[in-house]
């Protein structure tokens, strides 16, 4: 059993707003082991909502819709749904009467075309909202079921809380739970993390699965069963096959940051660090200063772009440790190749022993470098700190 979702409106497609509602919702069903396997966004053009909603009730058993639920005539989700299901739209006067207490309560008042979300497709149970003017609504058809939630996070988060989740819990029999804990690895490429454990990611419960970043891979380990408890020991058994492998490149779990475990680090020791950077726009030094506080020295930025090699980086890390007297002195130059096909790192780490060097040629989009070289000199800072 799985469940889909149709969110709706052409400003979501036209990239004006984020669909932060279908991260919300997925989270949820996700608390109560409900599979989310679809998600689809559709304009406002009824055609192609019911296009949408016929497609999902092919191959979902739970379509959970957001928004399209207003007064307006671009509001196309309930006569959609109507249609996708082959019923009429039937005019409730118990739902206008709570739509008229509503703008009674805001003290605003209420136009003609509020009729519009009075109206639900024939047969379906309405669902009240408290904080919002649009009703949502269920309607269940030939074993599936649709749930019309308002695109309004708020109101559609807090029926999903207190409405739509009782429902599908009691309705479906649903008792199982799906946890995920992820970890967060530097300094290695997704394919190169793939080679060592991808006899994992074959495994069905829990599953493993791969996700790259701009110099960092997240491994995702997802576990179903009866109990919170029982979920956090399937997680925690494959966590630990995946630590026997990795353990050396992985720096932290779920919401844990890498500049954030550095910071933990560095505060332990009692030390202190400087940066500075070329063709990275400040990016690490904004990193390292929100997580390290007062631990971190301050340093400079700069667009000089002359530097173009290792000795010359290590300089500069000399020079920003000796300047903002601090005990470790980071240094990060991002360039052009001398072909000037691509983007080269270089960085260095500087302390009272033998400076730690990096060099490493760049591939990707040019917006996401600096993230990249960022990440990758702070995951070598990193394993300095944890290896001594």
């Amino acid at each position: 059993m799985h469940a889909e979702i149709i969110a709706t409106g052409s400003e979501l497609l036209l990239g004006e707003v984020v669909d932060t509602n279908s991260t919300f919702i997925a989270r949820q069903l996700r608390q109560i082991g409900l599979n989310l396997f679809y998600k689809t966004i559709v304009g406002d053009n009824e055609e192609r909502m019911i296009e949408a909603v016929k497609i999902a009730l092919n191959r979902s058993d739970v379509i959970i819709t957001t928004g399209g639920l207003g007064p307006t005539i671009d509001d196309v989700t309930r006569p959609a749904v109507a249609h996708a299901v082959g019923r009429e739209l039937e005019f409730r006067s118990d739902l206008m009467d709570q739509i008229a207490a509503r703008f009674k309560a805001y003290r605003s008042p209420m136009s003609e075309n509020n009729r519009r979300q009075a109206y639900v497709p024939a047969g379906a149970t309405s669902i009240e909202n408290p904080v919002g003017t649009a009703p949502a609504f269920i309607v269940e058809q030939a074993g599936k079921i649709i749930i019309s939630l308002p695109g309004v996070p708020r109101e559609m988060e807090y029926l999903i809380e207190h409405a739509v989740l009782p429902y599908l819990k009691r309705t479906l029999d649903l008792r199982d739970v799906i946890l995920i804990r992820t970890l967060h690895a530097a300094g290695l490429g997704e394919s190169r993390i793939d080679a060592v454990i991808g006899d994992l990611e074959t495994e069905s419960n829990p599953t493993v699965g791969l996700s790259a970043k701009a110099g960092q891979v997240d491994i995702r380990i997802t576990a179903r069963a009866a109990t919170p408890a029982e979920a956090e020991a399937l997680n925690a058994a494959m966590e630990q096959r995946v630590r026997d492998r990795l353990g050396a490149d992985i720096f932290g779990a779920d919401d844990d940051t890498l500049e954030g475990t550095i910071a933990a680090l560095v505060s332990s020791r009692h030390q202190t660090l400087a940066s500075v950077e070329v063709g990275t726009g400040g990016l690490l030094g904004g990193r390292l200063a929100d997580a390290l506080g007062a631990a971190f020295r301050g340093g400079w930025v700069s667009t000089d772009l002359t530097l173009h090699d290792l000795d010359s980086t290590i300089k500069l890390a000399q020079q920003v440790r000796q300047t903002q007297a601090s005990d470790l002195g980071l240094a990060v130059v991002l360039r052009d190749t001398p072909d000037g096909k691509g983007l080269k790192l270089l960085a260095a780490l500087v302390t009272e022993g033998q400076p730690q060097t990096m060099e490493r040629g760049f591939g990707g989009h040019t917006g996401l470098a600096p993230q990249w070289a960022s990440t990758l000199a702070l995951a070598r800072v990193w394993k300095y700190l944890s290896a001594r």
